[in-house]
């Protein structure tokens, strides 16, 4: 979209021009819902001034960069709810119909008891140490590196797909390139490095084992220098009486192990989930045509709205958000700590 060509043209179409124009989109009685999709550093202020002001909110992920932060944002959510003002988290993750179908396999009790859960967020996007610097590499902006950009997805996935949550860790993080070229632009995302380095201060890549509440032991992997992986997650869950399998990067496919069939059958299943009955299939193109990345995002707006036409609650809430901060939170204390098992606090 081309910008306004002047600051007077800009307030008309409500774009921000300066670093404070976002309070004055909160004073416009024609914006109902704000989409907070900066920095992480601003989401609290920006989403709590939002939800005061009797917005509806849709905020990015991870819900903030500390979990006072986060729990300050989930108070004022459910404040805002008792006036009926919606707010959501965007995992964007949780609206792929093969997830949707995995959760069901597992309330259903396909897989019986949860025993296992591997989770993986392959990137490769900054394995090239001249990648220049960008906010996301800067801890005060971004909290953390490819533990919230990415591992805070399949913390939520795995969580979403068991109906389980974390109750501790025992953690490891590693920045692999401690230092690296300015962008040529302040604030640019072009990749062009510019003159002069500076310090990355988060996490490279982030791996953790787990425990459930129901039990099952996690393995959870998030990296931004897996060579040749571009977006994948993986998720394996095995039970005691099936397994469920899916990688993004071939997201219109979920493979299932039911371990109830004759062993001389026996073998995992490739559903494609590009048929009608499927989650939030019928809305798009024929049978088998499947779905592509950006629908993911397309099916989020669409819950929240129906939440909010409905009255109803969407999810995930922000203290969904909240619950993901903490397991956060725990995994970089553990690495701190020389990978000491850390109890993940729920709620009281």
């Amino acid at each position: 979209m081309t910008p306004p060509a002047s600051p007077e043209a800009a307030d008309r179409l409500g774009w921000a021009t300066t670093e404070t124009d976002w309070r004055r989109v909160l004073e416009r009685d024609d914006v109902d819902l704000v989409d907070v999709c900066t920095p992480g550093d601003t989401h609290a202020e920006i989403a709590i001034a939002a939800l005061e002001a009797g917005k509806h909110v849709l905020c990015e992920k991870p819900l903030a960069n500390s979990v006072p932060e986060a729990e300050a944002m989930a108070a004022a959510a459910a404040r805002a709810a008792r006036d009926g003002v919606r707010s959501m988290v965007g995992f964007t993750y949780r609206r792929v119909p093969a997830i949707g179908l995995a959760r069901q396999l597992v309330a259903d009790g396909r897989l019986g008891e949860i025993r296992h859960v591997r989770a993986q967020y392959l990137q490769d996007w900054i394995a090239d140490p001249a990648a220049p610097m960008s906010w996301r590499l800067e801890k005060d902006k971004a909290g953390s590196g490819a533990l919230g950009d990415i591992g805070a997805h399949v913390v939520d996935l795995t969580q979403h797909i068991t109906g389980q949550r974390l109750t501790g860790v025992s953690a490891l993080l590693e920045t692999f390139v401690k230092e690296r070229p300015l962008p040529a632009a302040a604030g640019s995302l072009s990749g062009v490095a510019g003159e002069g380095t500076g310090l990355v201060t988060v996490d490279d890549a982030a791996v953790f084992t787990a425990r459930f509440t129901g039990g099952a032991l996690g393995v959870f992997e998030a990296t931004r220098f897996a060579l040749g992986r571009k977006n994948a997650i993986r998720i394996e869950i095995n039970g005691s009486r099936g397994s469920l399998a899916f990688d993004f990067e071939d997201m219109n496919v979920l493979h299932f192990f039911d371990g109830d069939e004759p062993g001389e059958t026996a073998g995992f299943r490739r559903i494609v989930v590009t048929e009608p009955g499927h989650p939030y299939v019928g809305h798009w193109w024929p049978a088998g045509h499947g779905l592509g990345y950006e629908h993911g995002f397309t099916h989020q707006v669409v819950d929240l709205v129906t939440a909010i036409a409905q009255g109803a609650d969407p999810a995930p809430s922000f203290a969904d958000g909240l619950q993901v901060q903490r397991v956060l939170d725990a995994v970089e204390r553990s690495a701190a700590d020389q990978a000491r098992w850390t109890e993940i606090p729920g709620d009281d």
